[in-house]
C-alpha cells in the first residue's frame, strides 16, 4: 500500500524547507560544490562519448579535467583582464559617450534639446554618474564576492569537486535510482527523465549556443575595429538565451559605441551591423537548430523570474540552482495539468448512461 498522498505532501514540504534553509545559511560554503556539480553535469555527455571511443571512465574524466584546465588558465590570463579593463574603459568614457549623444540630438531635435529641458539635463548627468557610481561597482564586486581567500578557495575546491563528481556520475546516479521509493518509482524516473531534457535543452544546448555566439560576436567586433568588441561580444552571447531580444540590445549597444568610435566613418557602422545580422541568421538556422533541437527548454521569462527570485533571496549561490529549480517547478507543473486533464474534474462525464425508457 502506497503512502498516503497527506503524508507524501509532509514530507516533501519538510524535505523542501530543509532545502532552503541550508541554501540561506550555508550558502557560500556550497557554491564551489554547486559549480563542480554543474561543470560535472555539463561535461558528463563529453565523458560518455570518451567511453564510447573506448577510453575509461577515468581516462575521459582526466582528459576533459586537463583541456578545461588549460582553457581556463587561458580566459583567466588572456581574456577576463581585457573584459575587465575594457568595463573601465566604457565607465571612463561614458561621459564623453553621451556628451556626443546631446549634441547630436541638439542638432537633430532642438526643439526638444533646450538649455532647460530635462532630457539635456538627464544626459549631462548621466555619463558622470556612471563614471562615477561604475568604479565603485567595480572595486565593490572584487573586494567583496571575489576576495583573494574565496577566490583560492573557488580555484582548488571547483576542479577537485568537478573531477570526483563527473569521475563517479553513473554510479551516484544509480545510487539514488536505488534509494528511490519502489511505489513512486517509475513516475519519479519519467518526471526525472524530463527534467534531465530540459536542463540539457538549456544548460547544455542554450549554454553552447551563448558561448559559440558570444566567442563569434567578440571576434567579429574585434576584427571590425570595434574599441569595446570583447565587452560588448561577451555581453550579447550572455544573454542570446532571450530569444531576438540578445541580439537586439547587444546589436543595439555595439551600434551606439560604433558610433561614439566611428562617427562619419559609416563602412565599419554597416560591418558592426553586418556581424549581428550574419550572427543572428547563424544561430537561428545553423547553431540553435544542431544544439537544442525541438526539446522543451525554459522560457525565457520564467527563467528570469527564477532567476530575479532566487538571485534577490540567496545571492549568487541562488542564481546557481535558480535553473534547475525552475526546470524540475516546470516539468512538475505540467505533470499536475496532464493528471488534472485526465482526471474526473476535468473531463466530467464523457459518457453519460442515457436514462432508461419508461413504457
Amino acid at each position: 500500500m502506497g503512502l498516503p498522498v497527506k503524508d507524501q505532501m509532509k514530507f516533501w514540504g519538510i524535505f523542501a524547507a530543509v532545502f532552503l534553509i541550508a541554501l540561506w545559511y550555508l550558502g557560500d560554503v556550497i557554491m564551489p560544490f554547486l559549480l563542480g556539480g554543474a561543470i560535472a553535469y555539463f561535461m558528463d555527455p563529453v565523458a560518455d562519448k570518451l567511453e564510447d571511443m573506448g577510453c575509461s571512465r577515468a581516462l575521459a574524466t582526466t582528459i576533459i579535467t586537463v583541456i578545461a584546465l588549460v582553457v581556463f588558465v587561458l580566459m583567466a590570463f588572456l581574456i577576463v583582464p581585457t573584459i575587465v579593463k575594457q568595463t573601465a574603459s566604457l565607465i571612463d568614457s561614458a561621459p564623453q559617450i553621451f556628451k556626443r549623444l546631446r549634441l547630436f540630438l541638439t542638432d537633430t531635435f532642438p526643439s526638444i534639446m533646450d538649455e532647460n529641458s530635462v532630457l539635456r539635463q538627464s544626459l549631462d548627468t548621466l555619463g558622470e554618474t556612471i563614471k562615477a557610481k561604475g568604479g565603485d561597482l567595480i572595486n565593490g564586486i572584487f573586494s567583496s564576492a571575489m576576495s583573494v581567500i574565496n577566490i583560492l578557495v573557488m580555484f582548488v575546491i571547483v576542479p577537485v569537486v568537478a573531477f570526483y563528481m563527473l569521475l563517479d556520475w553513473d554510479k551516484m546516479i544509480a545510487k539514488i535510482d536505488g534509494l528511490l521509493p519502489r511505489d513512486h518509482a517509475p513516475t519519479i524516473r519519467k518526471l526525472a527523465g524530463e527534467i534531465d531534457t530540459t536542463l540539457a535543452s538549456f544548460i547544455r544546448g542554450q549554454g553552447t549556443v551563448c558561448l559559440t555566439m558570444g566567442a563569434y560576436y567578440a571576434i567579429g567586433l574585434m576584427i571590425v575595429g570595434l574599441q569595446f568588441g570583447l565587452l560588448v561580444g561577451a555581453f550579447a552571447g550572455l544573454i542570446t538565451f532571450i530569444p531576438y531580444i540578445g541580439a537586439l540590445i547587444g546589436g543595439a549597444l555595439a551600434i551606439g559605441l560604433g558610433l561614439y568610435q566611428f562617427w562619419g566613418d559609416w563602412v565599419p557602422l554597416g560591418l558592426v551591423a553586418g556581424v549581428f545580422m550574419i550572427g543572428q541568421v547563424l544561430e537561428g538556422n545553423v547553431i540553435t537548430p544542431r544544439l537544442v533541437g525541438n526539446s522543451v527548454g525554459l522560457h525565457p521569462v520564467w527563467l528570469m523570474f527564477s532567476l530575479s527570485v532566487f538571485g534577490t533571496l540567496f545571492g549568487f549561490v541562488g542564481m546557481l540552482v535558480a535553473v534547475p529549480v525552475a526546470a524540475s517547478i516546470g516539468v512538475i507543473i505540467r505533470f499536475v495539468i496532464k493528471q488534472y486533464q485526465e482526471a474526473r474534474l476535468y473531463t466530467g462525464t464523457k459518457n453519460p448512461t442515457p436514462p432508461k425508457e419508461t413504457s
